[in-house]
Parts: structure tokens; sequence; C-alpha cells
């Protein structure tokens, strides 16, 4: 039997009076009544907004559009709205209009990296391929707000093409982001058509999906999709939370059904002025990830996009919350604080400063607790200059897999993966001749 909270079965009753609660678990429902008026977020609500602050909040969504799925309006806490970190996700704030002057419309870079139609190619072996530039869900702190609300936006395969032959065209590409907006976005059909050509493409070794999908709307996640993704592993999917109070019974359910299936799991998080810049908060939520077999990816610093001014923190503050999660909870559960530095530098990782001094022979650090301590350098290793002249190199430069198909006896006549068509003793005597005589 289905549960749903009593803020979920008023909303749907108010959405439609004559709908059956059932409805709610269908995504395609969900977009159907996706909140993007302050007028119906008021009536599914009940919350009245003063009429001087609609007007505000009309200004703010005529150039950042508004759009929230059910399912995420029915965590917002309304009895204390103003301090509730879902809401400040997913609704317009006056302060998006504030624009300064260190802010920009494409701060990574993206458009300017991008070789045809679709695809940033930043880093060596991989690209990131922009399949869709709509989401369920309008991100109040999206980096990509420059895209917010484009109309038909869904890329045509004629559109994608272009990106696919790049891709085939670019051997030193190994790795494909899937990107948005949000690919999930995609029916199952188009995006088993997407993978499909994708994964055969034979230099490309590993294929990620970023989406929001686990976070608001979470009944998206269908066991069709399901089988559609698995033909294609090795798959790995990037998720989005940014506060415990995300994590909910149809999250925990969606996050399952992708682990049960296979794919490893990532979360990347944005550090955001009044929702996560807490250390408490950020380690329950690096918890509770782990708990449904998440592991915290990044945590990004939030970017230098137009109208995110009111979000951003001070680095000291990402500082401090990595000094809380270092050395005080299991290192899997501690993400990489990262700024995508502005132009399209990439992403620079952030740390607290562990080495206090260096010498010669030694190393002085200090760990998470704050003792101070020494390690003692190598007195034998000698540095090499490498010259890059790998055919004379001393590693071992077997970069294959090693085989584990080593058949004995007669097992190894009899496999197909050994080309060996006969066993001969050691020491005999026609062979031994024909060595000598260079046979």
């Amino acid at each position: 039997m289905e549960i749903f909270n009593d803020a979920q079965q008023e909303i749907a009753k108010r959405i439609r009076p004559e709908s059956n609660i059932s409805n709610w678990k269908d995504w395609k429902w969900q977009l159907k009544n996706s909140v993007k008026t302050i007028e119906k977020f008021e009536l599914l609500t009940g919350i009245q907004f003063p009429e001087e602050d609609k007007k505000l909040m009309k200004d703010t969504l005529d150039r950042f559009p508004l759009s929230i799925t059910p399912y995420y309006l029915s965590l917002i806490d309304t009895d204390n709205y103003k301090n509730d970190p879902v809401f400040k996700q997913a609704f317009a704030n006056i302060s998006e209009l504030t624009v300064l002057k260190t802010d920009m419309k494409d701060p990574l870079s993206e458009d300017t990296d991008s070789p045809v139609e679709g695809i940033t190619h930043r880093y060596p072996d991989r690209v990131l391929f922009h399949v869709s530039n709509v989401c369920s869900m309008y991100c109040r702190h999206c980096t990509r707000k420059r895209k917010v609300g484009d109309v038909d936006s869904i890329p045509s395969k004629e559109q994608l093409l272009k990106g696919i032959e790049y891709i085939k065209n670019t051997p030193q590409v190994r790795d494909v982001l899937l990107s948005g907006g949000d690919p999930f976005m995609l029916s199952d059909s188009y995006l088993d058509w997407l993978l499909s050509e994708i994964t055969a493409i034979p230099h490309v070794e590993v294929v990620r999906i970023g989406t929001r999908m686990p976070v608001v709307l979470p009944y998206r996640i269908t066991n069709d999709l399901i089988d559609v993704l698995k033909k294609y592993q090795p798959l790995w999917i990037n998720t989005h939370f940014n506060h415990p109070r995300e994590i909910t019974a149809s999250s925990r359910e969606a996050l399952a059904k992708l682990a049960n299936a296979g794919f490893p799991l990532g979360n990347q998080s944005v550090l955001l002025a009044d929702v996560n810049d807490c250390p408490r908060i950020m380690k329950n939520l690096v918890h509770k990830l782990v708990q449904n077999r998440v592991r915290p990816y990044y945590l990004y610093q939030c970017d230098l996009s137009e109208g995110l001014a009111h979000f951003r923190t001070p680095v000291g503050k990402g500082i401090e919350i990595m000094e809380s999660l270092i050395g005080h909870t299991s290192g899997f559960a501690v993400p990489t604080y990262v700024i995508d530095a502005p132009g399209g530098g990439g992403k620079i990782p952030v740390m607290p400063n562990y080495i206090i001094s260096w010498s010669t022979n030694k190393v002085v650090l200090r760990n998470y607790e704050g003792i101070i301590t020494t390690y003692k350098e190598p007195e034998s290793y000698e540095s090499k200059f490498c010259d890059r002249n790998c055919e004379e190199c001393n590693l071992d430069l077997q970069l294959q897999e090693a085989d584990e198909q080593k058949g004995i006896g007669i097992e190894k006549l009899l496999s197909d993966y050994d080309e060996a068509i006969s066993l001969v003793p050691d020491n005999n005597e026609r062979y031994n001749r024909r060595d000598l005589n260079g046979g």
C-alpha cells in the first residue's frame, strides 16, 4: 500500500480534485502539473505572499522562470518557508536580479570551449555533452541560468549527431558526460538511441549522466528506465543533493533502484549561503548519502553566474566545512571541494593546509586533531629525468590487463584462448637439436 504524507495528499487534491492520489508517482503527471506561477504556488501550499512581495517576485520570474514539481513542492515546510532550504532552492528571490560586475552569463566559458553544437571540450580526455536544456525543476542556483526556460530545448537527433560525430572523430575522448538540463528528461527510447550511438564508439570507455531527478522527481527512475540504462554498462550516475531534507523515502527508493542495477553513484553539492553552509548540515548530508550508496564526489563553490550573488559564500566557509569532515568521518564520505575556475580553467581543488613545512629530508605535517608530526623522506631515492623515451624505460610499461587464463596440461590444449598445439617434455632430444641448429 502506497503511503503519502498529508502535504502530498492535499497538493494532489488541489491540483485536480477528481484525480486519484495514485497519479502522484507518475513522473509525467508530475511534469504536467509543475508549478509555474506564483498564484498556483500559493494555491497548492496555502502560503499567501504580501502583494508588494509578489510584484518583486514577478519581476524576478520575468527574467528567470519558475518550475517546481509537485513532489519537491511537498517538501517545503510551509510554517517556516522563509528559512526552508527546499523553498530557497525552488522559489524566486528578488536578489536574483542583483547582478554584480563580476557576474557572468557563462562563467565557465562552456560556449567558448564548444567545438561543435552541444559539446564542451575542456579536459584532454573527456567531453561534456549537452543533450537537454530542459529540467523537471528550475533550481534557483543553476549555473546555466542563461539557458533556463529555453523553448524547444530538447535537441533533435540531427543536432545530437553533430556531437556524436565530434566524439567519433576525436580519439582521445574516452569519457563522455551527458548533461543539460537533465538527460533524464529525454524519453526512454530517445535515451536508448543516444546511449547506443555513444557506446558504439570504440574509444569511449565510460559514459556518465548528471541528473537531479532523484532529488526533485524521483519517480522518473522507473523500472523501464533502469532496463534501458543496464544495457550500457559501464555507466556512472551523478546526483545533486544539497541538503539532508532532500533525502526522502521516495529519493531513497530511486537511489536503491540505481544502485541495485549496478551503477556507481556520486553526488555533486553546491555550497549555498543560508541553505547548507554549515558543517553539521554537510556532515549529516554526506552520511545520509553513503547510507544510500552514493559517494560524495564534489562540493562546489557557487559559480559567478548572474543572479547567484546571494547564494555565494566566502571560500573560507568551504574550508571550514572540509576541516569538519576530513579526519572526522570516513574518507569515502568526504567530497572534493572545488572552485570551477572562471573563464573555463576547470575544477581547482581547494583544501585545508596540512603541510606545515618541508625540507630536503623531512616533511612536517599536522593532522585533523592539530597533532604535528614528521615524515622522513627516503635517502636512497634518485630522481631520474624522464625524456619520454618509453622504449628504454626500466619501469614495467605493460599497460594491458594481466592474463589470468593460463591453462596447464590437457586443459591448455583444449582451451580456445591458447594457441599451443602440443605439450613437449623438458630436454626433448629432438627439440634440443632444433635449438642447436637454430630451427
